[in-house]
């Protein structure tokens, strides 16, 4: 496993020496894409990093955690869960600095606990994946996206609860 990237490396060397491709300008090129890649991003990331402290800060996550505390009470989920669920499709980032607030609270053995990790594992920062790819490719996002995207999401917060009962009770 130590070899593997030396490995990769030298093999992509290789390759490149046999097909004749100038290795380093072809790096540099990459390097050069990518880099007007990441520039591109930063004020769409701007904005979900503001976007997601105005809704935590405010307390408006706090506000719809317990409005929609009943619903994830009928659904299994425990009500310690509810505000990592409405930051996780928007920030990695806020739904991490969440689920360590929980962890500091709750003993990380608890059924809450080991039920916000595995949402932490089965879901995705939808949005940011969304604007991340948009912006990158250049392309407007389709509704489709929002709704498969929000699906999974919902799909993998509704089962957390279920599957941590199925392998830890």
């Amino acid at each position: 496993m130590e070899l593997a990237l030396p490995v990769i490396m030298a093999l992509i060397l290789i390759c490149g020496l046999l097909r004749k491709t100038d290795i380093v300008q072809a790096f540099c090129e990459g390097a050069e894409e990518n880099l007007r890649t990441a520039v591109s991003l930063c004020p769409m990331l701007i904005l979900l990093l503001t976007a997601v402290g105005m809704f935590t800060d405010s307390g408006a996550a706090d506000a719809f955690s317990g409005l929609f505390s009943p619903l994830f009470r009928m659904l299994g989920i425990p009500h310690e869960c509810c505000t990592l669920m409405l930051i996780r499709p928007i920030s990695g980032s806020g739904s991490l600095a969440v689920l360590e607030s929980l962890l500091s609270k709750i003993s990380p053995d608890s059924f809450a606990a080991r039920t916000a990790c595995v949402i932490m594992g089965s879901t995705e920062t939808t949005l940011y994946t969304i604007a991340a790819y948009c912006t990158a490719a250049k392309e407007k996002p389709c509704p489709q996206m929002f709704i498969a995207s929000f699906a999974a999401d919902l799909t993998g917060f509704i089962l957390a609860p279920l599957v941590t009962r199925l392998f830890f009770a």
